[in-house]
């Protein structure tokens, strides 16, 4: 069985972007979604951009962004995909996989098995689905809040398009997870900080290892 790639999100500072890379993650995730406490600018984009420059994958995170917001920051942290963290439909996610020329990530938000049957519509215009938690509906964010969802619904999926596991994972169930769902990629953001926004370099390194060694 292939190794589990990994993914650290939210990442907005040179020294855990460093600590990202020399952890051996695979991605890093750049939020540019303004209302998230993990929120960067395009000047710190473009900083990030080049401290890991053809050392890690750079992955940005949009939720229900326009043309333009995306523009700005596909140049600015020179990303290799776009994931999509809102309610953007599947004829969004090809028309910006066709503008951009780059890969596209569907994020799913799930609850139920039908959560996941949603996948099936975005084969052939998203590049990969990543299953995360449902968020209360009074919640101001759409993701990054520390919750995770039942891993056997996971199951239930059949679809064709590569995918992911995110929501609630920590150093501590990173391990478990994987060996439960098989997940060939897994992604934290909350699981790794000290406080909202606020990354822990000895939390990103155990998750990292904790991800390799299940």
């Amino acid at each position: 069985m292939a190794a589990t790639r990994i993914k650290i999100c939210g990442i907005s500072t040179l020294d855990t972007l460093e600590a990202v890379i020399e952890a051996r993650a695979d991605y890093v995730g750049l939020n540019f979604y303004p209302p998230s406490p993990r929120h960067i600018a395009m000047a710190q984009a473009v900083e990030l951009a080049q401290l890991s420059q053809g050392r890690i994958q750079r992955v940005g995170v949009f939720v229900d962004a326009d043309d333009t917001l995306l523009a700005d920051a596909v140049a600015a942290g020179r990303l290799d995909a776009i994931q999509l963290h809102g309610t953007e439909s599947p004829q969004r996610a090809a028309q910006l996989r066709n503008r951009f020329g780059l890969p596209v990530w569907k994020v799913l938000s799930v609850a139920s098995a039908t959560d996941i049957s949603r996948a099936a519509d975005y084969a052939g215009v998203a590049d990969f689905i990543l299953f995360d938690a449902k968020t209360p509906k009074d919640a101001v964010l759409p993701g990054g809040m520390g919750l995770h969802f039942d891993w056997t619904l996971l199951n239930t999926y059949r679809g064709t398009l590569p995918w992911g596991l995110a929501g609630g994972l920590t150093p501590d169930n990173v391990g478990d997870a994987i060996r439960h769902t098989g997940a060939p990629l897994v992604d934290t953001s909350s699981g790794v900080e000290n406080a909202p926004g606020i990354k822990d370099v000895d939390k990103i390194a155990a998750f990292c290892k904790a991800a390799r060694q299940s």
